[in-house]
C-alpha cells in the first residue's frame, strides 16, 4: 500500500478491517474477562467493571505511546527522513519504559483509594485488588507491545498486531478457566487468575511483536548512534504522547463519577452496568479501527503537505462510521434483554444492564466525531486539541451530567439520558469546529506538495 498516492476510501478500508479485526478480540478478550468474573459471583463482577477506570491508566499511557509513535515516525517517513523514523522508534521504547515504571509505582500505591472513593464495599475492594495489583505489576509488558507496534502502523501494516490479538484472546480463554477455578496441579485463584492469565497473553504478545519489528528494514539499519538518547527526540515525543495520555485518564475519571452515581442503586447496578459497557466496547470496534487507518493515513500525507487527501481521508472515515454506528444502535436496542443475560443469571443485574443498552443505543451515532476528530489532530501532531476535547467531554461533561442529575434526584434512566444528550451536543460541536480547522488551516492549494 501506499499511503501517499492510493485511493483514500480503499486504504481507509484495507487499514480499518484489520485493526477493527483485531480491536474486536482485544475487546472479546475483556468480554472473556467479564463473563468469567460473573461466574464467580455479581461481587466479582462488580468489581472487575470498579477495575476498569483504574486499569484505564495503562490503557490511555499506552494510547499515548503508540498514537506518538505512529504519528511521528509516519511523518518522518512521510518527509522521506530515515534519521528521524529510526531515532523516534528507538526514543518512543526508552519513554515507553520510563512511564511504566511510574504508573506500575502510583497503581500499587493508589488503587485502593479510588475502589473506596466509588463507594465498594469491602468485598469488592479486595476482590478488584486481586485484579489491578496484578495487571499493574505487568505494566511495562503492556507498554513495550505497543510502542514497538507503533513502527508497524506508521507503516501501514496493521495486521500483524491483529493477529497477535487474536492468538492472545484464544489464550485467554483457555487461561482464565484453568487459573480461576484450579485445573489438576493449579489451584484456584479466583480473581487473581484474571489478571494472570492477561500478563502470559500479553508476554506472549510482546515475543511475538518484538520479533517481527526486528526484521524491520529500519530496525536492521539502526547503529549505536540511534540508540543514544537524545533530548530532542524525548521533548518531542512527550508533548505528543503526554496531552493524549493525560486526557484520556479523564475518561477513567469519567468512569469513576458514572460508577459512583450508579453506584446508589446498589452493587447489582455496577454489576449490570459494567456488563453493558462491555457491549458498548465490542460495538464501538469499528471506529477504533477507522480510527487507527485515518491516523496511519493523515500523519504520512501531512508529512508530504497532500492537504486534499487529508480532508478527504477524514470525511470519508466520519461517514462510514455514521453508517456502522446507527445500524449498531438498533442492533443494540433490540437484543438489549439478551446480551446482559450473558454476563449473569441475577435478574437484578440484567435489568440494569438492559436498561442502560437501551439508553446507549441512541448515543452511538455521535461517538464516532469524537475519535475520529481526535485521531485527526493526533496525525496532524496538534494533541493538545485532542487534549482540550477529551477534557470538555471526558472531564467536564460528566461533571455537568453528574450535578444535574444530583439536582434534580434523577433515576438511573434519566441519568443516562442527560448522558446522551450532552454527548450529541459535545460532538455536533466538535464537527463544526473541524470544518472551521479545515477551511483557516488547511484549505491552501498552493502550500499542496505532491510527493
Amino acid at each position: 500500500m501506499n499511503l501517499l498516492k492510493d485511493s483514500v476510501p480503499k486504504l481507509v478500508r484495507k487499514l480499518a478491517v484489520p485493526a477493527m479485526v483485531g480491536t474486536l478480540f482485544q475487546t472479546l478478550y475483556n468480554i472473556v474477562d467479564t463473563f468469567f468474573a460473573g461466574k464467580i459471583s455479581p461481587e466479582a463482577l462488580s468489581a472487575l467493571s470498579k477495575s476498569f477506570p483504574i486499569y484505564f491508566i495503562i490503557i490511555a499511557t499506552s494510547i499515548g505511546v503508540t498514537v506518538a509513535g505512529t504519528a511521528l515516525i509516519g511523518n518522518s517517513i512521510g518527509e522521506n527522513n530515515k534519521n528521524n523514523s529510526i531515532n523516534y522508534f528507538t526514543h518512543i521504547i526508552y519513554f515507553g519504559i520510563i512511564l511504566s515504571l511510574i504508573i506500575t509505582f502510583l497503581g500499587l500505591k493508589y488503587a485502593d483509594d479510588v475502589f473506596f472513593l466509588m463507594g465498594s464495599t469491602e468485598e469488592v475492594i479486595n476482590l478488584g485488588l486481586d485484579y489491578t495489583n496484578i495487571i499493574y505489576s505487568g505494566a511495562i509488558i503492556f507498554i513495550l507491545v505497543v510502542a514497538l507496534n507503533s513502527l508497524l502502523h506508521a507503516e501501514g501494516d496493521t495486521k500483524t498486531y491483529r493477529n497477535v490479538l487474536i492468538f492472545s484472546f484464544f489464550l485467554n480463554i483457555i487461561l482464565n478457566p484453568i487459573l480461576i477455578f484450579g485445573f489438576l496441579f493449579i489451584p484456584a485463584m479466583g480473581v487473581k487468575g484474571i489478571g494472570i492469565a492477561t500478563i502470559v497473553a500479553q508476554s506472549v504478545s510482546f515475543i511475538v511483536i518484538l520479533n517481527k519489528v526486528l526484521r524491520n528494514n529500519l530496525v536492521k539499519q539502526l547503529t549505536k548512534d540511534y540508540l543514544r538518547p537524545k533530548f530532542l527526540f524525548f521533548k518531542n515525543i512527550f508533548f505528543q504522547s503526554m496531552p493524549i495520555s493525560i486526557s484520556i485518564c479523564g475518561y477513567a475519571l469519567a468512569a469513576s463519577i458514572i460508577f459512583t452515581y450508579v453506584g446508589q442503586s446498589g452493587e447489582y447496578a455496577v454489576a449490570g452496568y459494567g456488563a453493558g459497557t462491555r457491549i458498548e466496547q465490542v460495538v464501538l470496534l469499528p471506529i477504533l479501527g477507522i480510527n487507527t487507518a485515518i491516523i496511519s493515513i493523515i500523519s504520512q500525507n501531512f508529512g508530504a503537505k497532500n492537504f486534499d487527501r487529508i480532508k478527504e481521508t477524514y470525511f470519508t472515515a466520519i461517514k462510514y462510521s455514521f453508517i456502522i454506528m446507527i445500524t449498531a444502535g438498533v442492533i443494540v436496542f433490540t437484543s438489549a434483554d439478551y446480551i446482559t443475560s450473558i454476563f449473569s443469571d441475577d435478574p437484578e443485574v440484567i435489568e440494569y444492564g438492559k436498561r442502560y443498552l437501551k439508553i446507549s443505543a441512541f448515543v452511538l451515532p455521535a461517538y464516532p466525531i469524537f475519535f475520529l476528530s481526535n485521531g485527526f489532530f493526533m496525525a496532524l501532531k496538534k494533541s493538545e486539541n485532542a487534549m482540550i476535547s477529551n477534557f470538555f467531554r471526558n472531564v467536564l461533561n460528566p461533571i455537568i451530567v453528574f450535578y444535574i442529575a444530583k439536582y434534580i434526584s434523577a433515576s438511573f434512566n434519566t441519568f443516562f439520558w442527560i448522558w446522551v444528550g450532552i454527548n450529541w451536543f459535545f460532538s455536533i460541536s466538535y464537527l463544526l469546529i473541524i470544518i472551521y480547522y479545515f477551511r483557516t488551516k488547511l484549505e491552501k492549494p498552493s502550500a499542496v506538495v505532491h510527493p
